[in-house]
């Protein structure tokens, strides 16, 4: 998403404003998966988190037809870990395990 900005020069003569693409801002990316035993690399990398620093990353994230081959491939930039949550652990429930991961980034773009 980018901010559009209004100014209007000093010496314009015209009584409107212009706009300008301003800074790019990026909105959190959240993906969910199956949970797997031994699978446990985002809760390393997020217990890395400390005051004022964290382990940025360059992440892949492909989109995957049936056959899990890559459909459609996205680069995030400068990576890090908000949150990774757990499913609810039920023990009467028959579900799939799912966790949610929430990620902040300063950068997508599709790679070909």
């Amino acid at each position: 998403q980018v901010e559009a900005i209004e100014y209007r020069e000093g010496s314009s003569k015209t009584y409107s404003k212009i706009k300008m693409p301003g800074l790019a801002k990026f909105s959190n990316i959240t993906l969910k998966r199956g949970t797997f035993a031994d699978d446990t690399d985002f809760y390393k990398w997020i217990n890395t988190i400390n005051l004022n620093t964290v382990e940025r990353r360059d992440i892949i994230i492909q989109l995957l037809n049936e056959q899990h081959e890559p459909v459609l491939t996205w680069r995030a930039l400068k990576a890090f870990p908000l949150k990774v949550q757990a499913s609810d652990l039920k023990a009467d429930g028959n579900e799939v395990a799912i966790e949610t991961i929430e990620i902040a980034h300063e950068g997508l773009s599709i790679v070909q």
